[in-house]
């Protein structure tokens, strides 16, 4: 694969303040939404114009949360986003803690409804053999009728870079309380070795489907204990997962790209938006344009 940087700009709202840890971009309406896993407001990025949208109520009374403020355990966490049947975004925190077991289905113009699904999460966790406290669930995407989602993984904390396969309509029932979150159908555990960048192990941070059935991952090599910390960032990368094993290929100068999502399919690859985290919530976050030949 021949990887190319084609766009690499600051995302700011229209009133001037940053994009905060940028974690998911979705196409939304006539625009792309940016999540910010650190807020209950996501950024609607259109031409001209990047404009809040509300993704979960005020926690505490709080809107925004920090490590500097004490607040971090609070946030919601949303870590992977994608486009689902009926219209709209689903986020899905990340359920690296009980507070994170939150997600919320956005449509422009509309409320968002969130849902706290701690029992699928817990189920997810058992069907990777990981204890509730080593989830990191970091990327999504539809493949047919299920929903593909993704581990980040860690060596240090004893836990693979992995997926699952959750039934969409099961979740969205269970979104909306017309279904058990404990009866999602979970199937189709895979488990990926993405190799390292400077001795640091690249694990899945968001995914998409590709036209022609395969799925192309972002991933990050974070020297950090747990799922909880950030951690010094040696790279990243995409990974197209393929049945004979991931082809990887890192992205120059990009610190952590944590969001990804299809722009364009062309003749002889695609093009793609990506959403780089600062780690640093007065640093906006970056939105680089790629562009991937096979």
């Amino acid at each position: 694969m021949l990887l190319e940087i084609e766009e690499n700009a600051e995302l700011v709202f229209d009133d001037g303040s940053p994009v905060r840890a940028a974690s998911a971009i979705a196409a939304f309406g006539d625009g792309w939404l940016v999540v910010q896993d650190d807020a209950t407001h996501a950024a609607w990025w259109r031409p001209g114009s990047v404009t809040p949208v509300r993704v979960a109520d005020p926690v505490g009374g709080l809107e925004v949360f920090s490590s500097a403020a004490g607040t971090k355990h609070l946030k919601p966490d949303f870590e992977a986003a994608c486009a689902v049947p009926g219209g709209g975004v689903l986020l899905l925190g990340s359920g690296s803690s009980p507070a994170r077991t939150r997600v919320s289905l956005v449509r422009p113009g509309a409320a968002p409804v969130v849902a706290d699904l701690r029992p699928a999460y817990q189920a997810v966790a058992a069907a990777l053999g990981l204890r509730e406290d080593q989830l990191n669930l970091e990327g999504a995407c539809l493949i047919g009728d299920r929903l593909r989602w993704f581990q980040r993984g860690n060596p240090t904390a004893g836990t693979p870079t992995a997926c699952v396969d959750l039934d969409v309509a099961a979740l969205l029932a269970a979104v909306h309380g017309d279904g058990p979150a404990e009866k999602i159908d979970i199937e189709g555990v895979r488990r990926y070795d993405l190799g390292a960048v400077a001795g640091v192990a690249l694990a899945v941070t968001d995914a998409v489907a590709l036209a022609d059935g395969r799925v192309l991952v972002s991933a990050a090599a974070e020297d950090t204990p747990n799922a909880i910390d950030d951690g010094p960032v040696t790279g990243s990368a995409l990974a197209l997962l393929d049945d004979d094993g991931p082809v990887v290929v890192e992205i120059p100068g990009a610190a952590k790209v944590e969001g990804l999502a299809v722009r364009e399919t062309t003749a002889g690859g695609v093009r793609l938006h990506a959403v780089v985290d600062a780690d640093d919530p007065d640093v906006p976050s970056r939105r680089l344009g790629l562009r991937l030949r096979w």
